[in-house]
């Protein structure tokens, strides 16, 4: 059995765990990662082959973490955004050049950027890596945290960050509460391949069976996020790849084209969880660990990456890791951004997952009124694309020193 000390603990290595790590690679903090998973397989859950949309304010970030350049040649830029609603008037447009930034956000799949961060990961001289293991225990103590791992090693740390997805194994060591709704929804994602190209397009569409998402992606291809009813996603999961293209078409329309080809489908049921105290004395819960979102906005993320941003800020040149202060001013910096995403993206399930005729209408008068206002588009835009709170440092371009 060994014992081993550090400034901060990272549980989780997943997006939002590996980026923190990577956003403190030139702080003098001593840091270790426990990750259930190897870092030489694509099995980590987060790192398939889903569609993840970056916004500006997550492209910068990572900018400044010096990493974009291995992202970029695996993403594609979105350059405008089509909002609309089958079967009803009323549309909104938002596009880059109105919003004069290279691009409204970057699409790439989970799985390169899991490979790019692990890359970055194993370059650390800094990091400690515990993968592939698992927590058994957590013991909070007034000047640490020790963490016992599976094979009875155990870990000590000032700071403990829970960056270990929606069941977190953390909040549940801990015995620690969090609220959740179930939407009843399934999103059945897969990557989707039409005949025209889609030059930069993403495209919004709310249907009866629910919110549809596509996305830009390379190669010519698009990510689709298909949100329907619970139970309707087996069905068409189990369409043949002629019947689910047909069905699509016929939800979506021909917008961005003919569908002419499907990859791997899968499915994920949409819960939304947000912890109950996701600050905790020497612990804080981020990304998913902390608030896990409805995809209908594509803001899950990069609401966790705001969260690494701001917390790598609040560390980088601390001398306790787990200050209490130091945690408190985190918290009340994170929480009327975290607050007011889970808000909103929870209130759009709810406005376009009903087919109440007078909503209806109001619906499209509102896409309507947005599209014609440009007031209304830019802040639309600005919230899209991460703007719309006091940017941390590495948002602004500021290098952590």
């Amino acid at each position: 059995m060994n014992h081993s000390v550090f400034d901060v603990l990272i549980v989780g290595g997943g997006m939002a765990g590996a980026s923190l790590a990577i956003a403190l690679k030139n702080s003098q903090l001593k840091i270790g990662l426990i990750e259930a998973k190897s870092l030489k397989t694509d099995s980590q859950p987060s790192y398939d082959d889903r569609g993840i949309a970056l916004s500006y304010g997550s492209q910068r970030i990572f900018e400044t973490m010096g990493i974009w350049s291995q992202i970029a040649q695996h993403a594609s830029p979105i350059q405008h955004i089509h909002v609309s609603e089958r079967g009803r008037f009323g549309v909104t447009r938002l596009s880059a050049e109105q919003e004069n930034v290279p691009a409204l956000g970057q699409v790439i799949t989970a799985r390169y950027l899991g490979q790019a961060l692990n890359r970055q990961l194993q370059q650390l001289d800094n990091l400690t890596l515990f993968c592939p293991r698992t927590v058994s225990t957590v013991v909070a103590e007034t000047e640490h945290v020790q963490v016992t791992l599976d094979n009875d090693d155990t870990l000590t740390a000032k700071l403990i960050v829970a960056a270990d997805g929606r069941e977190s194994t953390i909040r549940h060591c801990l015995k620690l509460g969090a609220w959740e709704q179930d939407y009843n929804q399934v999103a059945v994602t897969a990557n989707i391949s039409t005949d025209k190209p889609h030059l930069g397009w993403a495209y919004e569409r709310f249907t009866t069976s629910g919110p549809m998402a596509l996305l830009p992606m390379t190669d010519k291809r698009s990510s689709l996020v298909w949100t329907v009813k619970g139970g309707e996603h087996k069905a068409l999961l189990a369409m043949s790849e002629q019947e689910f293209l047909k069905q699509l078409q016929r939800e979506f329309g021909y917008r961005a084209g003919r569908f002419t080809r499907v990859g791997q489908r899968n499915s994920h049921p949409l819960i939304l969880m947000q912890a109950d105290m996701p600050v905790q004395p020497r612990i804080v819960f981020i990304g998913n660990a902390a608030h896990s979102l409805h995809p209908i906005a594509g803001q899950g993320f990069n609401l966790g990456l705001r969260d690494v941003a701001v917390l790598a800020e609040h560390l980088f040149n601390s001398k306790d890791s787990g200050d209490a202060e130091l945690l408190k001013n985190y918290q009340d910096q994170r929480q009327q951004d975290q607050d007011q995403v889970v808000k909103s993206t929870d209130q759009l399930v709810k406005l376009f997952s009903n087919d109440i005729p007078v909503l209806g209408h109001i619906r499209g008068a509102g896409l309507t009124f947005v599209d014609a206002m440009p007031v209304m588009k830019h802040w639309l835009a600005t919230k899209s694309m991460g703007l719309a709170q006091a940017q941390p440092k590495l948002a602004r371009g500021v290098p952590l020193t």
